[in-house]
């Protein structure tokens, strides 16, 4: 079992309090959430690329649409649970399909 501890030779004003070290502890974890749910997302739309730059049987297409889009929303969820509500730059950034983004009721 970890217990949380004061960084040794800190005198940032961040790590005043127990509390402070729980807020970045909390912080840390929501970046590394997002840093995963980014790369799912570039695991998921490359997938889809790659099928359809190669074509493929037409039946595992829509397998391929329905797990990009639950990536797409994981992602947009925990941007927003971030505090980030513009999704509009990750899109842009990532290539988000439109067809993708109709899938989660957005256009």
């Amino acid at each position: 079992m970890s217990s949380l501890r004061m960084p040794q030779g800190s005198s940032s004003p961040l790590f005043k309090t127990g509390a402070s070290i729980l807020d970045y502890e909390i912080q840390e974890e929501r970046g590394y959430a997002l840093g995963r749910a980014g790369q799912r997302v570039e695991t998921a739309l490359a997938a889809l690329r790659a099928f359809d730059a190669r074509g493929g049987p037409v039946d595992e297409r829509p397998a391929l649409l329905k797990e990009a889009a639950k990536a797409v929303w994981y992602y947009f969820i925990q941007r927003e649970a971030c505090g980030i509500r513009n999704q509009k730059p990750a899109i842009e950034h990532y290539g988000i399909p439109r067809e993708v983004l109709m899938r989660l009721g957005a256009s």
